[in-house]
């Protein structure tokens, strides 16, 4: 019983690979047109600090880096992002 288990698990982990290596092989005979285009590996660049403004975001998962939470921790009124009031905005987010 077991070596017939066994044999059966063998048959189909060698059905596995083989439609495996066409699914590989049909990617690989696509056109590169139909490929999704790649992102780029850089972030953009971030505004400094002369082009921050308030717009009303008040929350750490509005912000985009540690330097715009700072800006707006400081600059701007309403702000929720410093829960212990540390001076340190969005401490769990941008600002480890």
């Amino acid at each position: 019983m077991v070596l017939a288990l066994v044999a059966l698990a063998w048959h189909g982990y060698g059905k596995y690979q083989q439609m495996t290596i066409k699914t590989e092989q049909a990617a690989a005979e696509l056109p590169m047109a139909d490929l999704p285009a790649e992102r780029p590996l850089s972030r953009p660049e971030r505004p400094t600090g002369l082009e921050y403004r308030c717009d009303g975001r008040i929350y750490c998962a509005q912000m985009t880096s540690c330097a715009e939470a700072n800006w707006f921790l400081k600059n701007c009124p309403g702000t929720k992002m410093d829960g212990n009031n540390d001076g340190i905005p969005c401490e769990k987010q941008w600002c480890k």
